[in-house]
């Protein structure tokens, strides 16, 4: 068998890697438009920003070691074409490409701003490594810079970028950062940070356009004037680069997203989709979701290689643990925020708590605020916002596993927890939050 990948991120990866895992005697080639594959992009602006030394540390493994494990990658390829019919793909150079089975794992774009200007030297989509090498030289000519929206890469490129002593105004549509996923009182001390570290944020503004001078960046025009930058970083939304899957009639969900069953599988039963190209259910709202972290990108590949080997494996609605570092906070959750879940027309009773990560007297203690919010009939986890100096990660992973399984919120009230003086609290914020919750119940 015959198993064709295009795309090189951690879903395509996924893909080969869990398909030689189901069966060695299978034949998988990777095509990626890009110098290479599997590596970090999440990392990029903590390399940018000098926490991580080196952007080779970001590269999970090497083009050798790809080798011997029997994955063939072609790089720098452009795949132009998928004929259903004759399974198989027109690859520039090449020509066409049989497969048995083809998985599509092409990716996600920034949504560009359409905006005069935006082909100028100076306009960073931080994303490929080999371009961001090239862009942190450049970061060492910049003085001003304009973060254009506050999405995720974006929040981390605003601290990025005060650490490498340049100025920052952050221009965004929404009244508070990422305002489409977390709730004002949660993203307050990031802000307030961000405002006394000297960054001008601007909020409930957009950007116009771009100008430049010799046809390099020299200021962004905005609904509040005019912004001297030699930089501006796209910080805007995710959308599923599924151009390819359109063109070849393979039917596309809600998103935008190329829509999949449970196995990965497409419209087309020779054809399966993962990662940021395809759009999954909410666990919760049965809402379709696309565009999430390269953890969700991992699972999905590798259902999605086991299947097309032969397999059986079947991806699980999503209920979306996240988290992020932004200036010195840790920022998390589950699923629903406050200002989604009332978007949504979702009921819910919330609980907040302020905590302390480890005991008040132990050197390096950090506040920490969990928000939950409960359905009021089921008495479930429908979602939960968090804050802190740090425990976010963990946090996060546990309630998305109480919200998967439907952990009451009344046993999540009585839970038990570590207490150890270094590494927890007396009082459990999680616990303390849901005890709230269960009051108002």
């Amino acid at each position: 068998m015959k198993i064709v990948v295009i795309g090189g991120g951690a879903a395509g990866l996924g893909v080969a890697g869990a398909a030689k895992g189901q069966d060695p005697s299978v034949e998988t080639v990777v095509y990626t438009e890009f110098e290479d594959v599997a590596y970090s992009p999440c990392g990029i602006p903590f390399v940018h920003g000098k926490e991580i030394d080196s952007f080779e540390r970001l590269f999970l493994a090497t083009k050798e070691q790809y080798v011997q494990q029997g994955i063939d990658v072609h790089y720098e390829t452009t795949v132009e074409s998928i004929d259903l019919k004759s399974k198989s793909i027109q690859v520039k150079g090449e020509g066409w490409v049989t497969y048995d089975r083809l998985v599509l794992a092409t990716g996600w774009d920034y949504a560009t701003p359409d905006v005069p200007g935006t082909d100028l030297e100076g306009i960073y989509h931080v994303k490929n490594i080999r371009a961001a090498m090239e862009w942190d030289k450049y970061l060492d000519t910049v003085r001003q810079a304009v973060v254009v929206e506050s999405g995720p890469i974006a929040m981390e490129m605003v601290s990025a970028l005060r650490h490498r002593g340049i100025e920052v105004t952050l221009v965004d549509p929404g009244p508070w950062p990422m305002a489409d996923v977390i709730d004002p009182d949660i993203v307050e001390p990031v802000r307030a940070d961000w405002e006394a570290d000297g960054v001008d944020l601007r909020f409930n503004e957009k950007v116009t356009g771009f100008v430049g001078k010799g046809g390099k960046l020299t200021h962004a025009t905005t609904s509040f004037g005019d912004v001297p930058c030699q930089l501006a970083v796209i910080g805007s939304h995710k959308v599923a680069n599924a151009g390819l899957a359109r063109a070849a009639g393979i039917k596309l969900g809600s998103t935008g997203g190329i829509a999949v069953d449970p196995q990965m599988r497409t419209s087309d039963p020779h054809v399966y989709a993962a990662g940021d190209c395809a759009e999954i259910p909410h666990g919760v709202s049965n809402v379709p979701l696309q565009g999430l972290s390269g953890s969700h990108a991992y699972a999905q590949g590798k259902t999605a290689g086991i299947n097309a080997a032969g397999g059986r494996r079947t991806h699980n609605p999503v209920y979306v643990p996240w988290g992020m570092l932004a200036g010195q906070w840790m920022i998390g959750g589950v699923s629903f925020g406050e200002t989604l879940a009332t978007a949504l027309g979702l009921p819910f009773v919330t609980g907040v708590a302020n905590g302390i990560t480890r005991a008040r007297y132990y050197p390096g203690v950090k506040p920490i605020t969990v928000k939950l919010l409960v359905d009021p009939r089921s008495r479930r986890l429908i979602g939960a916002q968090m804050v802190g100096g740090e425990g976010i990660k963990e946090r996060a992973d546990f309630l998305g596993i109480v919200a998967r399984t439907g952990v009451p919120i009344d046993t999540l009230a009585t839970m038990e927890n570590v207490y150890s003086p270094a590494i927890g609290a007396l009082n459990e914020p999680i616990a303390m939050a849901a005890q709230a919750a269960v009051a108002k119940l």
